[in-house]
């Protein structure tokens, strides 16, 4: 394949690289005293094994055993005169694995330390040596990896030009954008790199540091340079928690970051040491809708008919309670509780019940949060409205319904008077209980905004007249903790531009954050509700701010949470948390929403009092 095909697939969606093979032949008992890149001659069915697996994790690149492939390196095995079959064996064998639209990444790692005997070699030709060699069988492309030295650099830069096929460069750097052991700056690399008429086609960081780390890393060098980006961490260093020695490196844990690195706008992301098919499989499935989801039109998607009127809007306050609250400027008080996994809602209303109960406006009801299955939000809406005197706020995913699909549900809300509404995108799918599970993502968040808009003037998605309206209080969501702070700066304009009444925000755990953003969007004059969220433990934090989404959780106050060793005190210190926060940004939102951890009301009433 050309340089336009492999260029095609990284800017026109997102490519999801293979893990480690090091690691998955050390997990087959193959030690480090054996030249693994050799195994593609003696043991052959164990690399294409490793192939298959990532193949069937999902992956759209395969990439050659053949990291360490150059002659200087395979002298210390005494096989340098087995380069060529090796680097050959090698793009065999991954081919044999692939699908018909499977790019095969010939991997070139770094010249190494010269031995003796290559000691007055050229380091671009031992470097153009496999490339060369792989592109001749076969490698669709060539990822020179784990590069961090200029001398690497330059010799990339200078064997590019005796190159037919497209290449990529990924750096091993640290979380400051320099060389892990070179300290070499990015700028410089980069400026290396570039000293040729045949530049690459992306760059990549991979290896030297786990997914956190590299997250860090990303942010400061990605509007560096104008190409693509492929992400490829390792597993990462264990940390402490709680006295434990843990390693944050499940497949949940390295998804998470994947999902942060394509927002970011990482076009290709993979894994290296450490990742196995497993975490590919389980971030495959996350990331992979986003490509789509990402693509999803902002644009308006209804254009009226010829000859039909759209009807004047239903006045806010005359909608629904919140409606009026909000028009107004009354402070607005709401608990989220999530909707069961099975169809018992009896908790559920005795929990909205004790909630009217202590004053509490607004039950606020997600839905599918994290990508779950639960009882349709829209059920349990309507059951807690008929059961108990109180509103909700019923959240509309994009994710699990097609455009059909979505009108449908927004009419039957107003068949049954659910008149406050929540827009999002949603969270891709999850690898779970339901791995057959897909995104839809034929509309985002933005999308969804002016549909409910049209639908209040009474149009419906065909641009035609309904002959009635719909009065609904459209709600859309915001996150301050954006890493990609213009991109969400633009979609809450796109949002509010849309037709949205009024704004809610992720967990807050950073007042002076969301104070900053609040200032930029104040030419928006719109409503917003700030999520906040009780932490329950010093290991609730941990996973608020490893694994949820959007969510930052500062290091003060997880430093806080782990000042107490009990676990009462833990919870005492999230509820006092959340006061502090509501008093530090109350002057300039609308109202709160707090979230009922584990489903314990009681807790979210505690931080209202």
């Amino acid at each position: 394949m050309g340089t336009s095909v492999l260029s095609e697939r990284l800017n026109n969606g997102l490519l999801i690289f293979d893990g480690a093979t090091g690691t998955e032949l050390y997990r087959k008992n193959f030690f480090v005293n054996v030249c693994f890149e050799n195994l593609v001659l003696t043991a052959p069915d164990v690399v294409q094994s490793i192939h298959q697996s990532y193949i069937d994790s999902g992956c759209d690149v395969l990439t050659c055993n053949t990291f360490s492939a150059n002659a200087n390196k395979l002298s210390r095995h005494g096989l340098a005169d087995q380069l060529e079959n090796i680097c050959t064996a090698a793009v065999k064998l991954a081919r044999k694995c692939a699908h018909s639209d499977t790019l095969i990444a010939g991997s070139v790692g770094p010249a190494g330390e010269l031995t003796e005997a290559y000691k007055n070699c050229d380091r671009t030709q031992l470097l153009a040596a496999p490339a060369q060699i792989m592109a001749r069988a076969g490698a669709d492309f060539i990822i020179f990896e784990s590069l961090e030295t200029l001398e690497d650099a330059r010799a990339v830069a200078e064997l590019s030009l005796q190159l037919d096929v497209p290449y990529i460069v990924s750096m091993a750097l640290d979380e400051n954008g320099c060389g892990i052991n070179s300290r070499i700056a990015f700028t410089d690399l980069l400026s290396a790199l570039m000293n040729t008429s045949n530049p690459p086609a992306a760059l990549g960081l991979n290896c030297g540091n786990g997914p956190e780390a590299t997250l860090s890393c990303f942010e400061k060098v990605r509007n560096l340079a104008n190409l693509p980006w492929v992400v490829q961490p390792n597993a990462g260093e264990p940390r402490k928690i709680d006295n434990r020695t843990m390693y944050m490196n499940s497949p949940e844990y390295f998804t998470t970051y994947a999902i942060r690195y394509a927002n970011l706008g990482a076009q290709g992301i993979g894994g290296c040491c450490g990742i196995g098919p497993a975490e590919i499989a389980e971030m495959a499935r996350s990331v992979r809708p986003l490509a789509k989801g990402n693509a999803a039109s902002a644009k308006p998607v209804i254009e009226i008919a010829a000859g039909v009127e759209a009807m004047a809007e239903v006045p806010l306050a005359e909608r629904s309670r919140l409606g009026r609250k909000l028009a107004n400027k009354e402070w607005i008080t709401c608990v989220e509780i999530t909707p069961p996994p099975g169809f018992d809602l009896s908790g559920v209303i005795e929990k909205s019940r004790i909630c009217a109960a202590a004053g509490v406006d607004i039950i606020n009801l997600p839905d599918g949060p994290r990508a779950s299955s639960r009882i349709a939000s829209m059920i349990t809406a309507i059951e807690i409205e008929r059961n108990v005197d109180i509103e909700t706020t019923l959240h509309i995913c994009a994710r699990d319904r097609s455009l059909l699909g979505l009108q449908s549900e927004l009419l039957g809300c107003a068949c049954e008077k659910i008149r406050n509404l929540l827009f999002i995108t949603g969270d891709p799918p999850k690898l779970g209980n339901f791995p057959a599970s897909s995104g839809v993502f034929d509309v985002d968040a933005i999308g969804l905004t002016e549909m409910q808009k049209k639908l209040n003037c009474g149009i419906d998605l065909g641009g035609q007249s309904l002959k009635m309206q719909t009065a609904a209080v459209i709600g859309v969501g915001l996150d301050p903790n954006a890493i990609d702070q213009e991109r969400e700066y633009r979609r809450i304009c796109q949002k509010v531009e849309a037709g949205a009444d009024f704004i809610v925000t992720q967990p807050v755990f950073d007042p002076e954050k969301l104070l900053s953003f609040l200032q930029r969007i104040g030419h928006l004059h719109l409503p917003v509700i700030a999520g906040v969220w009780p932490l329950a433990s010093l290991r609730n934090a941990e996973f608020m701010r490893t694994e949820v989404p959007g969510v930052v959780v500062p290091d003060s106050i997880m430093q806080r949470m782990g000042s107490f060793v009990d676990k009462d005190a833990q919870k005492a210190a999230g509820i006092a948390i959340a006061r502090e926060c509501i008093d530090s940004i109350r002057h300039a939102v609308a109202g709160v929403q707090v979230s009922a951890p584990f489903g314990n009301v009681h807790t979210a009433l505690a931080v209202l009092k």
